[in-house]
């Protein structure tokens, strides 16, 4: 079985997004479809996940702000972020990832970006009681949030997935407390000095899936249920 592996042009609205990945998990659910990666770049937003409190957004320049229905609490999304929309059938193994265990399944996740990060000689990291991937300047005694995950399984189907900062613009997170963490800030590739391109990001991630996950992936050209507003 393989994975369609799509990649959306321009910038995607995000309650379009929210259609598309809950039409696709019920689709998968009933076996009328393939697994999917969805890949896209949205439009400035901020998300709110089931533990979001409101005291912990600011929003001094005003986007939009949506329920996700995801895990977690505030996450920015935007340009230059790729934002990678991860639709399996949980009930089976998929490499790594144990069926039924949505902690596996996290865990694979985070792998995943580890990998892809890797590509680029940067190290990612996991930390104790926090989602999401990390680099730490050990040096400067510091460290920032450079991928973020953010899941919802429905009847064993997941939804939502994970973002990867390549190169949005880092004074935007301060319209949050991204995902709670006061203590630490954000990160991208292009901060760490590394110009990568969003293409290269995509080629990254779609080398580690294999890697990680073990389920070959087909590409696919959009379709009209894959609806991707140009810029």
């Amino acid at each position: 079985m393989e994975v369609e592996w799509r990649i959306s042009q321009g910038l995607t609205a995000y309650p379009d997004a929210l259609a598309e990945m809950r039409g696709r998990a019920a689709a998968i659910r009933a076996g009328n479809t393939d697994e999917a990666v969805w890949l896209v770049e949205h439009p400035p937003l901020f998300t709110a996940g089931t533990s979001a409190r409101a005291e912990e957004l600011f929003n001094p320049a005003g986007f939009p702000t949506y329920e996700a229905g995801r895990g977690g609490q505030w996450t920015y999304h935007g340009p230059g972020q790729r934002t990678a929309y991860v639709m399996l059938d949980l009930t089976r193994d998929h490499g790594q990832v144990r069926a039924r265990d949505v902690r596996s399944y996290v865990e694979g996740l985070e792998e995943w970006l580890i990998r892809a990060l890797d590509r680029f000689n940067v190290r990612g990291e996991r930390r104790q009681g926090r989602i999401g991937i990390w680099v730490a300047d050990r040096a400067a005694g510091t460290e920032a949030k450079i991928g973020a995950i953010g899941v919802r399984v429905t009847r064993w189907v997941s939804w939502h997935g994970a973002a990867l900062n390549v190169e949005p613009d880092l004074v935007h997170f301060d319209g949050i407390v991204p995902c709670g963490v006061r203590e630490h800030g954000v990160t991208s590739l292009h901060a760490l000095g590394i110009p990568a391109t969003m293409a290269e990001a995509d080629a990254a991630l779609r080398q580690a899936w294999g890697e990680v996950f073990a389920v070959p992936t087909r590409a696919v050209r959009p379709l009209p249920d894959w609806r991707s507003p140009s810029r």
